[in-house]
């Protein structure tokens, strides 16, 4: 790229930030009032919800990652970095808590690097201690490989649901997924996953992932998570869809999981299984909450 062009694609960027920065300050403007006079044990979830709302504003889905300070922390999953002093609280987007996000773990990690220029992190989730590698880096974007730990993989269970049968793979990885193997989407799979979800055999709920075996390395999933329904993406649940496809033969390690907000590749050593996907840190705003 010549000069004045890497100048040019300079200046286009920054005013891109400055207008998400814009759109983030003016959407939580107009929110912080949603979390004013709550009661204390209501003030985590009421502010990660309206987080969240501000994220959809700027065209983002997924589970938000909130950095709380230490007298705010509710029981739950917590996720803390090792030598960084700033505890953090992994929510869902309706405020309750998660034992662990693959994805929101990665963006913990890359704003640690981004801050630190750590290239390993060490952070203990509601399912553990989880190591980040950073495995690449180009300005903002960042790809890291998570050690996710064991997989517990059960025999195949199938479920009465609206008077239809569907087969599946309980899998949890650190927390509870249900896997379906399909041949292709069918229109109301987010109707089917809701049905799993409300099964009397999940009490605590489960994640549900529709997956397309598309080679013995690739395979497309849809995600149904609790507390969140639809997503774009899912950390673990990619992990518990190769997981799953892995267990019964139908791949081979690694295996690249498509979804409709990216790919993500999981591989197995031994018994340990390991995830890398990519974050970018797109913006950055503040809430000031008495």
């Amino acid at each position: 790229m010549h000069g004045r062009e890497l100048e040019h694609a300079h200046v286009v960027e920054a005013v891109k930030e400055r207008e998400l920065r814009a759109q983030l300050e003016k959407s939580m403007r107009r929110k912080i009032q949603d979390v004013r006079g709550k009661a204390s044990e209501d003030l985590n979830a009421a502010l990660v919800q309206t987080i969240s709302e501000s994220q959809a504003d700027l065209g983002l889905s997924s589970p938000a990652t909130v950095a709380l300070d230490r007298d705010q922390l509710q029981p739950g999953a917590r996720i803390r970095v090792r030598g960084f002093n700033k505890p953090v609280v992994l929510r869902r987007l309706d405020g309750s808590s998660a034992e662990i996000s693959g994805n929101g773990t990665r963006c913990v990690a890359a704003y640690i690097c981004a801050q630190q220029g750590k290239e390993k992190i060490s952070i203990l989730t509601g399912a553990g201690i989880k190591i980040c590698t950073l495995t690449s880096r180009t300005a903002s974007a960042y790809e890291f490989e998570i050690e996710i730990g064991e997989a517990i993989v059960e025999n195949e269970l199938a479920l009465q649901t609206a008077g239809v049968e569907l087969r599946g793979i309980p899998v949890s990885m650190g927390n509870p997924h249900f896997v379906t193997f399909v041949s292709a989407f069918a229109p109301d799979w987010q109707l089917r996953a809701a049905e799993i979800q409300r099964s009397a055999h999940f009490p605590q709920g489960v994640n549900v992932e529709f997956v397309a075996i598309d080679g013995k390395h690739d395979v497309r999933a849809c995600f149904f998570e609790r507390g969140v329904g639809e997503t774009q993406s899912s950390g673990t649940g990619s992990c518990a869809s190769a997981v799953a496809a892995l267990a019964t033969g139908h791949v081979a390690s690694p295996v690249r999981v498509h979804a409709p907000g990216g790919t993500q590749t999981v591989r197995k050593n031994g018994n340990q299984v390991f995830l890398r996907g990519p974050a970018q840190l797109v913006c950055r705003g503040e809430f000031f909450v008495s």
